[in-house]
């Protein structure tokens, strides 16, 4: 038994290890960001756009590798690479008098970054509404393959703040883990009255706690990055909050009482209503409600357009390493509740 404690707890120290250093040192891969100008009219202009991530030009790659099209809803548009660099391209191009739509997304095709896209990258105006002439139409261009390596995937609206995905989400899951077993542990106390199902108890809502708190701080940086505010009104994000001060009225109510047998029973009964709610407020509730939140209300979650092999293969040894850690630190504090017990009860 000895053996098998030190196995996972060495095993989820190395996991966290390893989910830091690759979270860090992982590189983005290129995403376009910015054009500039944003507004054209018709007649000849010069355009840039600037892109993040991974440089998507490598040694040995000239301007005729690469292609900038601007597409006006199906018709396509051509343009002349003037210059290119690690991560911004000029381009020149002659934007006819009439267009299927004054809007122009730009697709910029790479040979081995992939094609980069940025939606309604420029705004044409005074043009007609039509097809685009012949002789400023572009052919479809050939899509190679991208030659990425070990990369994140680029993400428009968070970017490099993907990388919070290996802290942010493992620290909820851990949180609901723990809380299971608090849950478990305040049915089977008020099953059997034992009063080491309450420790387990305690120690269980003490541990989960900690992780909702940094739930909650690592969730509002994130945010800050892509909503532009700390807090926003948001259904996923009230519910989190909500959760983490019905536990902590689990603690204050603990605190305030005295007899061991009539806190446990009374804290048993606050724990099961608070696992149920923790159920309702941050699982049912925003699935039923408007949500910014991913995986919410039709806003699709992470493992549906961007976890990607190279995410996956950190963020899941992030959701056992941080598990590990979760369990390691309840396991401390159910002995520091024994060890309490028994020496109040000598």
């Amino acid at each position: 038994m000895n053996s098998w404690n030190s196995v996972w707890k060495i095993g989820g120290i190395v996991l966290l290890a390893y989910v830091i250093v690759r979270g860090f040192s992982t590189p983005l891969q290129p995403g376009l960001v910015e054009a500039s100008p944003t507004r054209l009219s018709p007649g000849k202009a010069t355009v840039s756009l600037s892109a993040v991530g991974q440089p998507f030009l490598r040694d040995q790659e000239t301007l005729e590798d690469f292609q900038l099209v601007l597409r006006s809803e199906e018709g396509l548009l051509k343009t002349q690479v003037l210059d290119i660099s690690e991560h911004r391209v000029t381009a020149s191009v002659n934007i006819p008098t009439v267009l299927p739509s004054p809007a122009l997304d730009a697709f910029l095709f790479t040979p081995s970054s992939g094609t980069l896209f940025l939606g309604n990258a420029f705004f044409v105006e005074n043009a007609a509404e039509g097809i685009i002439p012949a002789g400023f139409v572009a052919p479809a261009p050939d899509e190679a393959a991208p030659l990425l390596g070990f990369s994140f995937p680029y993400q428009p609206n968070i970017m490099e703040s993907i990388r919070n995905l290996l802290w942010h989400v493992p620290m909820w899951f851990a949180m609901f883990f723990v809380m299971g077993i608090g849950f478990v542990a305040s049915l089977a106390q008020l099953r059997t009255g034992q009063v080491n199902w309450d420790h387990r108890a305690e120690a269980a809502v003490r541990t989960g706690l900690v992780f909702g708190v940094l739930g909650l701080v690592t969730g509002s940086l994130w945010a800050r990055w892509t909503w532009g505010a700390w807090w926003v009104s948001d259904p996923q994000l009230n519910g989190a909050l909500v959760t983490v001060l019905l536990y902590s009225g689990y603690m204050i109510l603990r605190a305030a009482m005295d007899d061991d047998e009539r806190v446990g029973r009374l804290s048993a009964v606050y724990n099961v209503f608070a696992f149920i709610m923790l159920v309702v407020l941050l699982m049912v509730l925003p699935r039923y409600t408007e949500s910014l939140h991913p995986g919410k209300d039709g806003n699709p979650g992470f493992n549906s357009y961007d976890l990607d092999n190279s995410l996956r293969a950190v963020f899941y040894p992030a959701v056992i390493g941080w598990g590990a850690l979760c369990y390691w630190i309840y396991s401390l504090r159910l002995r520091m509740n024994r060890i309490e017990h028994h020496l109040l009860t000598q």
